[in-house]
């Protein structure tokens, strides 16, 4: 028998089921399960991504992000210390391990064919964008396109008369099929640079800190901060709302903005006045509003567009510093001074004009990728995946009048391969003008798995499972997520620590103090109240809105190159990332300080 640990984490065979969801594994594929040998493994909870239990259907965006993350990093590009990323699901939950490449011989097989294949990347890098929005605009156009067929009684005379030769539950599966396909390929453009840029990153970060062994890493970061990019457009928009609705003389519209349909109902009384603004709004949001609360790995977190109360949240407190002359712009030519000055004062302690040549070549070369590597979140998790859960709305809605499903939204409770197969009982019912026998099977499916999520989110689930490895060479698992060997060490010391004091990482500097509103769920941002210090498993950009309220920004996990971190670096407010169990030692409404040039948070006063 195993033991239970391998060092300060549970071994994955040690974690048990929670009471009242024993058959969790039924909601994820069988490759998705613990297998022998992975308790030789170190996993870490990917609570960035997946800060939730995952519906059955959502497990598609673990399953096809890390199919296409490995085959760019390993059999693509070949990146030199590492391979792929592996996943399991364990009590609803992510968790994942980077392969790593450790042999000196090996290393350098690889790095001969990655040096040639990334460099032709680098080298060409502003033309390869380009062409990437294009490529990724038109997959969002085909997806938008797909019609989900309706089924009627009867087919239209022009399959007859144009002799198309099949009939419509045909282009069920076909369209279904292509969503699916569609957002497989999005996930492997998203990949292609993206890891890319996180190599320039660790290559600069390395470097600096061999050289300067007591940098900092926000200085670091400041180096490449300040460029104004597509992930804060839709925050923008809001702010070129609330200009026009004074301008309008419509902002008394907006005292209760909180309440969108007070808004509505004020704007509409408001006359054309307000029949402008409103057409000003439908103007930004396609496809700016397209941006989800969350981090786009979730069906229920909703878009702006689908969920305005974020939005308008941040319209009335927008408005209100229209009218008092207040500047919303974001400091980003005082960030950019700034990092030219932390960048000069490092290349001047310098001793050779070589160490300047290389240091001015990686700075140049993590300044070239940085807008890739936020603006591909608007394109990818955002504006494609958005519309991407839509879509399958629309096939559960098929579902729902068939009389498969109660609801459409219960769609979300079947795995992918699942929703192929209640497609077919359609198709199949429709083809022979009988009635679909899937719902007998479905109903009480779909009701189980909704009690077991509820009761999945109960659990607290560990950062980490299994030994310690001996290295971290995954750009992404050091950049993105913040995975380093002090990392682990500070989620192992943990337990040690104060029950009134968390470390991580030192992500954005200042030092303040406020009381905390812990949040769980992206869907109650709503609840955020102005100076207040916000306290969650993981922040993301479109989060925008919100950073315009809060005194600071608290994470369970996140690295120097988060979005959580450069979020709060660029809206110039203290910041402390890769906690690991923030939310569990803070609880809303307690005092606490947040420190952003050491990484420490203490609670001050309990509520």
């Amino acid at each position: 028998m195993a033991s239970e640990r391998k060092g300060p984490f549970p071994l994955p065979s040690a974690v048990g089921d929670v009471p009242g969801a024993e058959n969790w594994r039924s909601m994820y594929p069988f490759f998705t399960r613990f297998q022998p040998g992975d308790d030789e493994k170190f996993w870490f909870y990917n609570s960035m991504h997946f800060p939730e239990p995952i519906p059955a259907f959502d497990g598609i965006t673990s399953e096809i992000p890390y199919t296409a993350i490995g085959a760019n990093t390993a059999r693509i590009f070949v990146f030199p210390t590492t391979l792929g990323i592996e996943y399991r699901i364990v009590n609803g939950r992510v968790y994942i391990t980077a392969n790593p490449v450790t042999d000196p011989e090996e290393i350098g097989r690889r790095l001969a064919v990655f040096q040639e294949r990334a460099g032709y990347y680098y080298e060409h890098w502003d033309r390869l964008y380009g062409e990437w929005q294009e490529r990724v605009k038109a997959l969002i156009a085909e997806l938008e396109a797909i019609e989900v067929p309706e089924l009627g009684e009867f087919e239209d005379i022009s399959v007859v008369t144009e002799g198309r030769g099949y009939a419509s539950n045909h282009l069920v599966r076909e369209r279904y099929h292509r969503c699916i396909d569609l957002y497989s390929k999005m996930w492997n453009h998203h990949t292609e640079l993206l890891m890319l840029g996180y190599g320039a990153y660790v290559v600069f970060f390395e470097f600096l800190q061999k050289t300067f062994p007591e940098i900092q890493s926000q200085s670091v970061a400041r180096m490449v901060a300040g460029i104004d990019v597509i992930m804060y457009r839709p925050d923008e928009e809001l702010k070129r709302l609330a200009k026009v609705a004074v301008e309008l003389g419509v902002d008394e519209a907006f005292v209760e903005a909180d309440d969108v349909s007070a808004v509505m109902a004020a704007l509409e009384r408001a006359g054309e006045a307000g029949k402008k603004w409103l057409a000003e709004y439908e103007q930004s949001s396609v496809p700016w509003f397209y941006v989800s609360t969350g981090d786009g790995f979730y069906h229920h977190h909703r878009s702006w567009k689908d969920n305005p109360a974020v939005p308008f949240s941040a319209l009335g407190r927008y408005v209100a510093k229209v009218r008092a002359g207040e500047d919303l712009s974001r400091p980003i030519e005082r960030l950019r001074v700034e990092r030219e000055e932390v960048a000069q004062r490092y290349r001047d302690l310098l001793e050779t004009d070589e160490e300047k040549g290389a240091f001015d070549q990686m700075l140049g070369l993590c300044r070239l990728v940085f807008p890739y590597v936020e603006e591909h979140k608007f394109y990818c998790e955002h504006w494609f995946t958005t519309q991407f859960f839509a879509k399958i709305r629309e096939f559960g809605g098929l579902l729902e009048r068939f009389g498969l499903l109660d609801d459409a939204e219960d769609v979300f409770h079947l795995q992918h391969y699942e929703v192929d197969q209640a497609l077919a009982d359609v198709m199949l019912a429709w083809a022979a003008g009988g009635e679909p026998v899937g719902a007998s099977y479905l109903e009480p499916l779909v009701a189980e798995r909704k009690a077991m999520l509820e009761v999945l989110a109960t659990w607290s689930a560990p950062p980490a499972l299994g030994p310690v490895p001996e290295a971290l060479n995954d750009p992404a698992v050091k950049m993105l997520w913040g995975i380093t060997g002090e990392t682990i060490t500070g989620w192992a010391r943990a337990a040690e620590m104060p029950d009134d004091e968390v470390s991580g990482f030192a992500a954005s500097g200042g030092v303040v103090e406020g009381r905390a509103r812990v949040l769980m769920n992206v869907n109650d941002i709503g609840q955020i109240q102005s100076g207040e210090v916000l306290v969650c498993p993981v922040t993301a950009p479109s989060w925008g809105p919100v950073f315009g309220k809060i005194k600071a920004a608290v994470s369970d996990i996140g690295g120097i190159m988060s979005h959580a971190a450069i979020v709060a670096r660029e809206y110039g407010m203290p910041a402390v990332v890769g906690t690991g169990s923030a939310t569990q030692k803070i609880r809303t409404g307690d005092l606490v300080r947040v420190d952003g040039d050491e990484g420490v948070v203490t609670v001050l006063e309990r509520a």
